[in-house]
């Protein structure tokens, strides 16, 4: 079952079409994506704390239509995957039940001297609720 975020679309987000710009959508999966990790326990700093940090090293992002100010969207995230360093995640942005855009991307956990590392086995068994099942 994915992990769900919801945020109202802000005026200062706009492109001069009176659109989201592309570059907010990125944004906005990364804000679901940081508010996943510290519902389950992993937040940014915590994890620094750990000598931890997770990077995005792929990203792949599909716009369907335009969200527009005001627009209360929906963020839906889940794994699709965990490797030994890297994972796997797919977001989805939704207004109501109309699709905006999706977005896969790998990341990997990495020490703070920027070296990969192994994802925590207790970080991997506080996600699989966010598993995708497919």
């Amino acid at each position: 079952m994915p992990h769900t975020t919801q945020l109202r679309v802000r005026f200062y987000e706009l492109d001069p079409y009176n659109h989201v710009n592309h570059s907010v959508y990125i944004q906005y999966f990364e804000t679901a994506r940081v508010e996943l990790l510290d519902e389950v326990g992993f937040s940014l700093a915590s994890m620094r704390a750990d000598g931890l940090s997770i990077v995005v090293s792929e990203i792949s992002t599909r716009f369907i239509a335009s969200a527009e100010e005001s627009d209360v969207l929906t963020i839906e995230t889940d794994i699709l995957e965990f490797r030994r360093v890297t994972s796997k995640w797919r977001q989805r942005i939704l207004r109501g039940d109309e699709l905006i855009a999706t977005q896969e991307l790998r990341a990997a956990m990495i020490t703070l001297e920027g070296r990969p590392t192994r994802f925590p086995a207790e970080m991997i068994e506080v996600m699989k609720p966010y598993m995708a099942a497919d």
